[in-house]
Parts: structure tokens; C-alpha cells; sequence
């Protein structure tokens, strides 16, 4: 059989096996940006703080009406402002830095009808804003975004975590839970219905169902509004969405130490510069490399050094729809890594240990101090220098856990 290349056809050949997939029935409806996370350094307003004076109240704040309280510890946050009308949270008060000094005091999360309905560059205008109304002594502390693409004709097979190839030294799948919420606000029910891979401080993919995901948040609506109107890479057939048929989701999520990582070694080819970027609107241009880059780091394989069919589909075919020029092909991608070398790695051990007593003193428990510290920006410096001791993500948290527990039964935990 002779069979000729085509950029955009759908029949994949096996040369392996010479087994033919036909992938005409995949329809690609919508890859856009799920979630927006700018974060700003600068000196809170004092006069902000009474806003929160009674928490759960409607209060005044930049010519709009905004829900006031305070968010747990977890968020790294002691305060926020919220307006889901305008698709805008505004988390303020890093627990970390003490309110009378300059630092990383606002974290701003816009939703998808906000991100939907306006250009980057007014996106960004209007977070920047709300930041000139929070902060004085402003500096932008780059930002963290979630890409998604939604599809029909296709499913996770049964035995996706076995196939799923990646770098990401964790892989969840959490099918068997009724309910789970994610930092997206997302529930989602059922078995088979979720699968996430990497953690939450690098780059993490979700592959989950999002008909059921949107019903169970009321959001079912929406979507399918953009879906109609988004209708679709196929240019032959510019309808292609079947109310009838299961929508599922690919998501990739780039925390803001991941996105600096990029902006700091990504090379412009025609300069030889650094892209250097901080804000999310001027990070837009290369969003169609971030997917291809997540989407080449997690490899769903049809056999050991094969790619499934669907997987090339989804990262050579998909582009994130913006109003902006792609400078994909004008960018080489690749991230600068901040390592230990040169750097005493009794620094880290040191640290641990304090870090330990603290948990130890305050009571906090293993689980809960490990989410924390993975949370923390010098997490990747930690990470590395325990992974070029053989001791991967697993074998640090039970070191931590083992070390809390010796706190413990050889000190008490008053430490």
C-alpha cells in the first residue's frame, strides 16, 4: 500500500504493525486559556485592610461591588475580594511577608469568561488596576496559566496512566473518587472520569470529563456557547459539536515559577534575546509553544517509542485561539533551571531541619508542611539537591515525615 503525507490528513499509519487509525471522527472544538494567575509585588494600602473588617460582606472597591472575607492558609493568602460577575479574584496579604513591607502581596485569578471576553492586552490593563488600587512600589511577579482543549470522538483508554510517558515524578488517578475539588473549582463525579499527571508546582496535565465537570458547576451553558461559536479547527465542517456526545478536556497547567523558567530561557531566533516577559498579556504570542512543549513532556504511547495517533493530533493540530500572532516558529522554548550547583547543599539540609522543628512546634502535620513547602519558590533548588541524592518527590516527604516523627517522640511536640 502505498500512502502519501498530508499536514492535516487523519489516517495514521503504524509502521510497525502497518496498523491504519482513522482519526476523521475527532473533532478539535475548543483550545483556549482556562485560568490566569497574575501575581504583583508591592506595599499593601493600610487603608485596604478595613475592608475586611467584617468578613462575608459586600463592600466598595474600584467602582464595583466585591465579596470581602478571608481565605484559608493554604492559598498563601490572608484576605480576597471576589466578583464572579466580572470573572476577577483578588487574593491579598501573603501570609509570608509582614503587611508593613514590600513583597508578594497580591495574586490575582481571572476565570474564563473574563479571559473569553477581553484581549490581553485589556486583561492585562485591567488586573494591572486593580493592582495600582491594592499596591504602591508595584513590580509584576509573572504569572501562571492554565491551556485547555476540548474535544469529541475521542476517550481516555481504560489503561491511560499505564501509557502516559512523562517526566513528572507524580501521576494521579482519581476515578474512583465521587467528588474532588481542584484549585480550578471543578467537582467531578463518576469512574474514569479524571486523570491528572505532575503536581501542581511545575506542569501539571488534567485529562478529565468536562461534560459532567461543567453540569456539576451550572456552567454547562457556557461552555456550550463557546463550543457552538468556537466551532472548530476543522474548517470542512464548521458545526461539529454534538450536544449528544461526552466533551473531554486535555489540560495543561504552567505554575508562574515554570512560566519565569521560560521567560528567562526562551530565545528569540531572530535576536538571540530572552523573551523576558513578567505579564501574562506579553506572554500570549508564545502560548501555541507552551503547548507543544507540555504536550511533547507527557507522551501518551501506543507502544515504546510510538506515539498514539490521537496524541500527535492534539499537539501538532491544536492552536490556542487568541487574538495575537503566534511566535512559535520565531521562539526556541526551553527553560532555565536554577540548580544547587555551586551552592552548599548544607544550606538545604539546614533548612529542613529548622523547618521541621517549626512543624513540630506549631503542630502542623507531615502532609500538610510538605504541600506547604512544595508551594514555596525555592522549592526546585530543594527538589534537585535531594533528587542528585537518589531521593526522589515520594522519598523527601517521608524523610520529612520520619524526621517530624523523631521530634516528636524524642522532644514532645512543645518544642
Amino acid at each position: 500500500m502505498l500512502a502519501r503525507e498530508d499536514a492535516t490528513g487523519r489516517l495514521f499509519v503504524d509502521p510497525g504493525s502497518a496498523r491504519i487509525v482513522d482519526l476523521s471522527k475527532v473533532r478539535l472544538l475548543h483550545c483556549g486559556v482556562d485560568t490566569v494567575r497574575q501575581l504583583y509585588r508591592g506595599l499593601l494600602r493600610p487603608e485596604l485592610l478595613c475592608l475586611f473588617d467584617k468578613p462575608g460582606t459586600i463592600v466598595d472597591f474600584a467602582g464595583e461591588r466585591w465579596h470581602a472575607g478571608r481565605v484559608s492558609k493554604d492559598s498563601g493568602y490572608q484576605y480576597k475580594l471576589q466578583n464572579a460577575d466580572l470573572g476577577f479574584v483578588l487574593l491579598l496579604k501573603n501570609y509570608n511577608a509582614k503587611v508593613e513591607n514590600i513583597g508578594p502581596h497580591l495574586k490575582i485569578e481571572v476565570s474564563p469568561h473574563a479571559i473569553d471576553s477581553l484581549s490581553p492586552e485589556r486583561l492585562q490593563a485591567r488586573m494591572d488596576f486593580y493592582a495600582e488600587q491594592i499596591l504602591t512600589h508595584i513590580e509584576r511577579n509573572q504569572c501562571a496559566v492554565h491551556l485547555a482543549l476540548d474535544v469529541q470522538g475521542w476517550q481516555p483508554p481504560a489503561d491511560l496512566v499505564a501509557r502516559m510517558h512523562c517526566r513528572a515524578r507524580s501521576a494521579r488517578d482519581i476515578s474512583g473518587i465521587k467528588e474532588i475539588t481542584w484549585e480550578t473549582k471543578s467537582s467531578v463525579y463518576g469512574r474514569g472520569e479524571t486523570y491528572m499527571f505532575g503536581s501542581a508546582g511545575g506542569v501539571q496535565l488534567a485529562i478529565y470529563n468536562k461534560t459532567e465537570q461543567a453540569k456539576a458547576t451550572d456552567k454547562l451553558d457556557y461552555w456550550e456557547g463557546v463550543w457552538r461559536r468556537r466551532d472548530s479547527f476543522d474548517e470542512g465542517d464548521p458545526d461539529n459539536y454534538n450536544r449528544d456526545q461526552t466533551v473531554w478536556r486535555i489540560e495543561l497547567r504552567y505554575h508562574h515559577s515554570v512560566i519565569q523558567q521560560f521567560a528567562s530561557g526562551s530565545v528569540d531566533l531572530h535576536t538571540g534575546n530572552a523573551i523576558d516577559t513578567n505579564s501574562y498579556a506579553a506572554f500570549t504570542p508564545h502560548l501555541d509553544g507552551l503547548w507543544r512543549y507540555g504536550m511533547q513532556q507527557f507522551k501518551l504511547l501506543a507502544r515504546p517509542g510510538y506515539y498514539e495517533p490521537i496524541w500527535t493530533l492534539l499537539r501538532e493540530d491544536a492552536r490556542v485561539d487568541l487574538p495575537v500572532d503566534s511566535l512559535l516558529d520565531d521562539t526556541e522554548y526551553k527553560r532555565n533551571y536554577k540548580t544547587s550547583r555551586g551552592f552548599s547543599g548544607k544550606n538545604v539540609e539546614l533548612f529542613l531541619g529548622n523547618f521541621v522543628s517549626l512543624l513540630a512546634r506549631e503542630r502542623v502535620g507531615a502532609r500538610k508542611g510538605f504541600y506547604r513547602l512544595k508551594d514555596w519558590e525555592c522549592w526546585p533548588v530543594i527538589r534537585d539537591h535531594y533528587a542528585a541524592k537518589g531521593m526522589d518527590e515520594d522519598g523527601l516527604y517521608k524523610h520529612l515525615k520520619n524526621i517530624l516523627e523523631e521530634r516528636h517522640v524524642r522532644w514532645g511536640r512543645a518544642i
